[in-house]
């Protein structure tokens, strides 16, 4: 069996009801059983069932009253109904009612397998349609509960039009949540500029945010709006707002208070209303204690500050972001068809993504694209995946020439960005290289240090 489920066996016979449920256990299923259509009600009020078997003649109220009875409570399992040859009648209003399928005893195990496959596979591409569907207002994917906390505290943070920040590692999804706060404030209507703070050079950063006067530099042909002004009316948010230099802290604190900067180069006060919501995965705090960070400018910023949790602390969401990526790339390269193997999404949900979401994105990615058959097997994972939590500990030269260099490279990069203190200015400096560049090789090799 390709996904496991919890089963719910309704039968007034004993002998019939262990003889699935040995079967279903055999299949890996979670199996409970009931005698009768009452129980069977009750204990769907209890807990969430996958897939409900059911006959349709019990003593008490029959499988038709059931049915009935659990679509008043709201019950989401699917139905299989099981009947005798007489009663394929029964059968067809079964399916009226909303029954996924319908056997007819004596039990065919080969044929009850195939069916529950399918029940379960259409019920598997509903729930991916409805994380998807749910994406067109929200791009947040995730029922762990610190995700459903995150999101209803940023649910209630966007009506206001406070200073916002959000902290987490690289490639927890700070820029999505941004734009769900965005999306879900008054300025919905308005524009959502994306400054990445770290990825634009110290000489260029502060023209990028405030514009410039013709002249301010050499290649200064004209004025020339900065992203802040872009933003009027809607969100600014400010990536890696850690990593600006002193002086671009005080020019932005100004603005921060004031809703007014000059432009490089010029003397004429610019008034812009936006909002600003920053991101980092520096410890602001401790940044502020080192003396590299205004004081006053983090408790400026810090009026709300959402953490967005890595993926290791919300495993049971892998599956459904997996899923909801392999969808969006099955779309993209036009097979709809793909799916995972069990063994595959139980490997992935075992393993701590250091990189995060955007790791798992890149590692779906991947597979889809190189899968020769629709089924996403294990090998097709990351050679770092399969290898597990001691992948950089394993000995590079078991690996392929391509992955040992990426390897090779992580740990360069993370050893200086330890041996920094995970100051990245310092960290390139070390390395010989501009730190826009190392900030680029952080993200593409996944490189960013695992906190103590």
């Amino acid at each position: 069996m390709k996904l496991k489920a919890s089963v719910l066996i309704v039968d007034d016979d004993e002998s019939l009801r262990l003889a699935l449920a040995d079967r279903f256990a055999y299949w890996g299923h979670d199996v409970v059983t009931a005698p009768d259509g009452l129980q069977a009600v009750t204990l769907a009020a209890e807990r969430a069932f996958d897939l409900i078997l059911m006959d349709l003649t019990m003593p008490g109220i029959d499988g038709l009253e059931t049915m009935k009875r659990l679509a008043e409570s709201e019950c989401s399992a699917d139905i299989v109904v099981l009947t005798a040859h007489g009663s394929v009648q029964k059968a067809v209003e079964a399916l009226k009612l909303g029954a996924a399928d319908f056997l007819t005893k004596p039990a065919d195990f080969d044929l009850l397998e195939n069916v529950v496959e399918r029940s379960l596979e259409r019920r598997r591409l509903r729930r991916v349609s409805q994380a998807f569907a749910d994406r067109t207002e929200s791009r947040l994917v995730g029922s762990a509960p610190v995700m459903l906390k995150l999101v209803e505290t940023a649910n209630r943070a966007a009506r206001a039009d406070t200073t916002v920040i959000l902290s987490g590692e690289s490639g927890t999804g700070k820029q999505v949540l941004a734009e769900h706060i965005h999306a879900q404030s008054l300025r919905a209507t308005g524009p959502f500029v994306y400054v990445n703070c770290v990825a634009i050079s110290d000489e260029l950063i502060e023209s990028t945010l405030f514009g410039h006067e013709r002249g301010a530099f050499t290649g200064a042909v004209g004025r020339k709006s900065g992203r802040l002004e872009a933003a009027g009316g809607g969100t600014a948010f400010l990536d890696e707002i850690g990593d600006v230099s002193p002086n671009l802290q005080t020019k932005l604190l100004h603005f921060l208070e004031a809703g007014e900067f000059e432009r490089v180069g010029g003397n004429q006060t610019v008034r812009v209303d936006c909002r600003i919501i920053a991101a980092t995965n520096r410890d602001l705090e401790h940044e502020v204690k080192e003396g590299r960070f205004r004081e006053d400018l983090f408790y400026r910023l810090n009026v709300i500050n959402l953490r967005v949790p890595p993926l290791r602390e919300r495993d049971d969401d892998i599956p459904v972001l997996a899923e909801c990526f392999l969808a969006e790339f099955s779309d993209e390269l036009k097979r709809e068809r793909l799916h995972f193997a069990a063994r595959t999404l139980a490997i992935m949900h075992d393993y701590s993504w250091p990189g995060n979401v955007r790791q798992l994105r890149n590692a779906v990615e991947r597979m889809a694209v190189l899968a020769p058959t629709d089924t996403l097997t294990a090998d097709l994972l990351p050679p770092e995946v399969l290898a597990g939590p001691a992948a950089d500990a394993d000995d590079i030269r078991a690996l392929p020439y391509k992955e040992a260099v990426t390897v090779f490279k992580r740990r360069i990069v993370r050893q200086a960005l330890v041996d920094a203190g995970g100051n990245q200015t310092r960290a390139a400096a070390e390395l010989g290289l501009q730190r826009s560049y190392l900030n680029r090789l952080i993200k593409e090799l996944d490189a960013q240090p695992d906190k103590e």
